[in-house]
């Protein structure tokens, strides 16, 4: 096949006869042929076809456009699809770009070696291949729009060096009609104009000449407000002036290089080779590089590609892998220049572009003295060349644009750690750290892969103690390398000790330290101080208040310090569930940070800092926590510093209190942890008694556990009785479902809990703590089967409730009683106490206590014979928790539907305990489990699934015997010993029964 693009598309098959292609089938094959054989993804296909507005069946129609293409060209081996997309097949030389490109190629080549008649009559012939403006009518589609640009700026570029090479040959004369046409329709393109100004000069024809340049510069000035080019400025003077060296050449084919006016490309130019060499363990970074060889082959005038990221994380790495491998196709040189984009200093784009220039071939007194000068000289010298530049650690786009290329050919790569979002046209690459896979792939290419797989988890722990750096990786890998003796787990020791970490991560004449101190060195005075004290504050991330609270200043003025660590990679940014945004700081990063505030922050300020900090937490949960419809413990605080947001800043971030939450927790969590370890005990448990709502909701009971015994040692440490009580009266509760540790522990630590916590809030003389201390000491009867002292317990804390004017104590007095009354078989008073606990829940607007009332309610009534009632409760109380999120409130009524459902023979029963199981499982919610499993059992035992039966039944049984709930146990025994006997096992069933009986209350068994 014969492709014709310089001009209408044009394709002909191996015959020379035209193969006719639909409009629609033209822009798919000329969007293919701009790709040059690269794949072109489906999107970008449909772009080309539909633009903006592609139909749903876009997918399909693509599909069913390139299969007629392949007909018309002849087989579908003439469009190929491999993973990036389509391609199109194609032979060397079988479309005119390519011949029109090795023509200009020899043009220049027979110019460069001082033959300009041979050089002229290859370049008319390169230029007698077009037959109109690249892929005309098809040029305005996506993706054929920069192939076209560049195809016809390559032309004028051609037919600006044919001129430089009949000029050369002293045809001055002759091809003064053929520039006057050319700059008549091209009246903006100042090398032509030079062109003709110098063929009319020579022809004795000055004054023509100065009157095309005045022209020229009207046209300049009034059409784009400026001023004509150093150039044409230049060559107005010589010619004013009669400069002898704009005398024509003595000779056909003896140019005369330096003549004002004689393009620099007649000068051979050298063919620099700067680039340092490529890593021999270069690792990973396999998406960034397609993404890279992608966007470069897309074309377009001059393809950039803008690589940042924080110091160390190998920006420069793949910045010069990546042009190592597209050498080759940049046989015109490859320049590099570091740009010192991250010291004190950074060079100065006037420097860079003289450092280019003499690798070019510009000899010092050539060399402009503007930048401006030196720009254009340097887009003159490359225009048309196929050149490659790596503009390495860019502090900025305004270092960068005077020096980039002008004109197709060039090839830039550009690394820097700001994100250089300015450079139009350019692809951003943001490198972040390596995975823990690349990670540890690299120490092993550094240190020897035999030494890792031998100590696999000592590797993986020098990874991640290095952050997944990939410079620290590089210099723990290295030291590892010069020291064979050494195990991996010594390195392990070294670098754990935070105090001497960025010590041990140094090799050579490279540091992790001072790759963090060129970022740190650029920063205003309140940025470094902000980034200080960023280093004294231990949580994963932060919004930008946090800063705000740190220094003691506006959010607005914080808002200005932290772009200025984001803009020097010392910060990186992430969004949270709300919308809003938080910062992130690399782990060796805070251990620079923290060197650099215990040597230069005061420790009372650095404390004073993070009090702060931890109160603006503390005063936004303790408002948000009154939104989550958590237990109804009475809200208890201390006097920890607060430090208040602006109302509009505060309404923002609370305007959704869950989600605030699912950003905040772990920060919070973590600054539990910090606050406690500094002796910040009422700040550490105001803190975690504000997360227990949250943590009970999301099912959070690990890390709902870990922060109250942090804070708990806290306030023990300090003697804060408050704290410990209102910590430990949430743990209580939380043993409900905790993970025990031997059989019947979890209600026995319950127990002792509950009475600890009782004394302590009697001594303290907080009646709501009391009643709720009163209320957990109540369950733990009932867990014993001891309905009637569960009974004049619960009454005991409703009575304390009712004196201290306690809502929610007495809505939790009311749902126990309920319970107690239950086991001893008072139906009807538990339904009753059970309804005053569901108005009250409501009274308190309290969603998450209103569904579990309304569980019991429904589990209560269903047994009681109120069957469609009880059902309706407990469909309405299992929609209120999915719609919470509330995974434990869920399963609870999952059970009681079951339950309702196998006394009812439905066949929803069993499905429905299943799925009890499974979340109860997936979340780890023991108690839930074992009563789920319970159920399941039953269920499978009334479908006649005896095995099914038997092997949940015994899981149920192992369960209840660690949690010491004994009335459970016995009906989880009854029930596996009618399994037993479904099974034909009359002996286990009679042993299982006995157990049962002893433990048995005189209460009626549970529903």
């Amino acid at each position: 096949m014969r492709f014709s693009i310089l001009g209408p598309l044009q394709v002909r098959d191996g015959d020379g006869r035209e193969v006719r292609l639909s409009p629609k089938l033209a822009g798919v094959a000329s969007a293919l042929l701009c790709a040059r054989g690269a794949p072109v993804a489906d999107e970008r296909l449909i772009d080309v076809l539909w633009e903006d507005d592609p139909p749903r069946s876009a997918q399909k129609s693509l599909q069913v456009y390139v299969h007629h293409l392949r007909q018309a060209l002849g087989g579908t081996a003439s469009v190929a699809r491999g993973p990036g997309g389509y391609s199109i097949e194609r032979s060397e030389g079988d479309t005119d770009a390519e011949r029109f490109d090795g023509l200009v190629g020899q043009g220049r080549r027979a110019r460069e070696q001082g033959d300009p008649a041979r050089a002229a009559a290859l370049l008319r012939e390169a230029l007698g291949l077009w037959k109109g403006p690249a892929f005309s009518g098809l040029d305005s589609l996506p993706v054929v729009r920069d192939e076209a640009a560049r195809l016809n700026e390559l032309r004028w570029t051609c037919t600006e060096e044919l001129m430089d090479a009949e000029l050369d040959r002293g045809r001055h004369a002759e091809v003064v009609a053929e520039l006057t046409a050319l700059v008549n329709e091209h009246p903006f393109r100042e090398r032509l104009r030079a062109r003709l100004m110098l063929a009319l000069h020579r022809s004795g024809r000055s004054a023509e000449a100065l009157e095309v340049y005045r022209t020229g510069r009207g046209l300049l000035v009034g059409e784009l407000g400026t001023e004509p080019g150093r150039e044409l400025r230049d060559l107005e003077q010589a010619v004013l002036r009669d400069d002898p060296a704009l005398a024509a050449p003595e000779a056909e084919g003896a140019p005369r290089p330096g003549t004002t006016g004689t393009p620099v490309a007649s000068v051979p130019l050298p063919v620099p080779a700067q680039l340092p060499a490529d890593l021999p363990d270069f690792t990973g970074r396999e998406r960034a590089l397609e993404r890279i060889h992608a966007h470069l082959a897309g074309g377009g005038p001059v393809p950039v590609v803008a690589v940042s990221g924080m110091g160390g994380v190998g920006k420069t790495a793949l910045a010069l892998h990546a042009a190592h491998a597209l050498a080759d196709e940049h046989p015109d040189g490859r320049l590099y220049v570091d740009l010192r984009g991250a010291e004190a200093e950074p060079l100065a784009p006037a420097q860079a572009l003289s450092f280019l220039l003499h690798a070019l071939g510009v000899d010092g007194a050539g060399v402009p003295d503007s930048l401006d000068a030196r720009a254009a000289l340097f887009r003159s010298m490359v225009a048309g060349r196929r050149v490659l530049l790596v503009l390495d650690g860019a502090a900025s786009e305004a270092q960068v644009r005077p020096l980039l290329p002008g004109a197709p050919g060039a090839t830039v790569l550009v690394t820097g750690r700001p994100r250089l979002t300015g450079l139009e046209g350019a692809l951003l690459v943001d490198l972040e750290v390596f995975t823990p896979e690349h990670a540890v792939e690299l120490l092993g290419r550094i240190a020897g892969k035999e030494r890792g797989e031998r100590e696999p988890a000592a590797a993986e722990r020098i990874v991640r103690l290095c952050g997944h750096a990939p410079l620290a990786v590089r210099i723990a890998g290295a030291r590892l390398a010069g020291r064979p003796q050494w195990r991996l787990a010594r390195m392990v020791r070294l670098l754990e000790d935070e105090r001497r970490r960025l010590d041990e991560l140094a090799s050579g004449d490279r540091a992790v330290r001072a790759s963090f101190a060129l970022s740190h060195r650029a920063l205003g005075e309140g940025a470094k101080r902000a980034f200080r004290l960023l280093g004294a504050l231990e949580v994963p991330d932060f919004p930008e208040w946090a800063v705000a609270a740190l220094m003691d200043v506006s959010t607005d003025q914080a808002q200005e310090y932290i772009e200025q660590l984001v803009d020097a990679r010392l910060l990186t940014i992430t969004e949270t569930p709300c919308g809003g945004l938080r910062y992130r700081m690399h782990d060796l990063i805070r251990l620079y940070a923290r060197e650099l505030g215990e040597s230069d922050e005061p420790e009372e300020e650095r404390r004073a800092a993070l009090r702060r900090a931890f109160g603006g937490w503390l005063w936004l949960a303790e408002q948000a926590t009154e939104y989550i419809p958590g237990p109804c413990y009475a809200t208890l605080h201390g006097q920890a510093v607060r430090w208040p947001l602006p109302a509009p800043e505060a309404s923002e971030a609370l305007a959704e209190p869950m989600l605030w939450f699912d950003a905040e927790w772990q920060s919070m969590a973590a600054a539990v942890q910090q606050a406690g370890a500094l002796g910040m005990h009422e700040a550490a448990w105001d803190l975690a008694g504000c997360l227990e709502k949250y943590f009970d909701v999301r099912g959070r009971f690990d890390d709902w556990r870990r922060t109250h015994e942090s804070a708990i040692a806290a306030c023990r440490a300090a003697g804060d009785r408050l704290g410990e009580a209102v910590l430990r009266r949430g743990l209580a509760d939380l043993t409900t479902w905790a993970t025990p540790q031997g059989p019947g522990e979890a209600m026995s630590g319950m127990r002792s809990e509950a009475q600890s916590v009782l004394e302590m809030f009697t001594e303290l003389g907080e009646p709501r703590g009391v009643a709720d201390a009163r209320v957990m000491a109540t369950w733990g009867l009932v867990s014993r089967g001891e309905a009637r002292a569960a009974h004049e317990s619960a009454r005991e804390a409703l009575r304390i409730a009712e004196e201290a004017d306690y809502l929610g104590g007495r809505a939790r007095a009311y749902h126990v009683m309920a319970v107690a009354a239950h086991e001893e078989g008072r139906l009807e008073d538990a339904v009753a106490h059970l309804e005053r606990a569901l108005e009250l829940a409501r009274l308190l607007g309290n969603s998450r206590f209103e569904a579990t009332a309304m569980q019991f309610l429904g589990a209560a009534q269903a047994l009681s014979g109120r069957v469609e009632t009880g059902r309706y409760h407990l469909v309405r109380a299992l929609d209120m928790a999915r719609a919470m999120g509330d995974r434990y409130a869920e399963v609870f009524s999952l059970m009681y539907l079951a339950r309702l459902y196998t006394a009812l023979e439905d066949p929803e029963a069993l499905p429905t305990a299943e799925t009890a199981v499974a979340l109860s499982r997936r979340h780890g919610m023991n108690h839930h489990l074992a009563d789920s499993l319970s159920v399941a059992g039953e269920a499978h035992l009334v479908a006649g699934c005896t095995a099914e039966a038997v092997a949940a039944l015994e899981e149920s049984v192992r369960l209840w015997r660690t949690r010491g709930w004994s009335s459970f146990l016995a009906g989880a025994l009854e029930a596996l010993a009618r399994a037993y006997e479904a099974d034909g096992r009359p002996a286990a069933a009679d042993r299982t029964r006995t157990e049962a009986q002893a433990l048995q209350s005189p209460a009626q068994d549970a529903l």
